[in-house]
């Protein structure tokens, strides 16, 4: 059985027992760390791929030491110039074992993520649904322009640029192309 999971930015092809070079991970020696970014398990002829991850795919690894890897010498030089440039460079590494690989059943280990991610999507939702809700109060008979006047000047902070600028050309304002979004909050307050 081996998975492919990503680890610190990287890809790597994982077994059980085996022992990975990694990127320094912010462990410290000796404990236990999950990797839940699991893109593909193979079980014998059985092979799951994610889209791009599995869903309750986990990958168990215990951090065995912090290590720097074999120096790299950078040279850059330049013919007949007489420039030259010699820097080195020592990766800093974490060797990991992997202890466990689960296909289904882990848990997240960041479900606060989750909940981050969730909420932009609704943000994207609203403005699409705006357009809409204009056509609506276009339809339907005004009631009270004074609480919609106080929502509309509350509201102008969390257009976007695009939006201010139709309400600023429906209302017959000129000069709005070169309006930044403060002029434009200005003008429709």
């Amino acid at each position: 059985m081996y998975a492919i999971v990503e680890i610190a930015g990287h890809q790597f092809k994982v077994e059980k027992d085996q022992k990975v070079f990694v990127n320094r991970l912010q462990t410290e020696e000796g404990k236990k760390v999950s990797f839940d970014n699991v893109l593909l398990v193979a079980d014998g002829d059985k092979v799951t791929v994610g889209a791009p991850a599995i869903d309750g795919a986990q990958v168990g690894a215990k951090v065995l030491k912090h290590l720097k890897g074999d120096k790299v010498i950078v040279f850059k030089k330049k013919r007949r110039k007489g420039y030259r440039v010699k820097n080195g460079h020592r990766q800093s590494l974490t060797e990991i074992v992997i202890e466990s690989i689960a296909a289904s059943g882990a848990k997240k280990a960041a479900p606060a993520k989750a909940t981050k991610k969730a909420e932009p999507k609704a943000e994207v939702e609203a403005p699409k649904a705006k357009p809409a809700a204009k056509k609506a109060e276009a339809a339907a008979p005004k009631e009270k322009p004074a609480a919609k006047k106080a929502e509309a000047t509350q509201d102008l902070s969390k257009l976007t640029v695009a939006e201010l600028k139709e309400m600023a050309k429906a209302k017959g304002v000129e000069g709005i192309s070169s309006m930044k979004k403060a002029d434009l909050i200005a003008a429709l307050s």
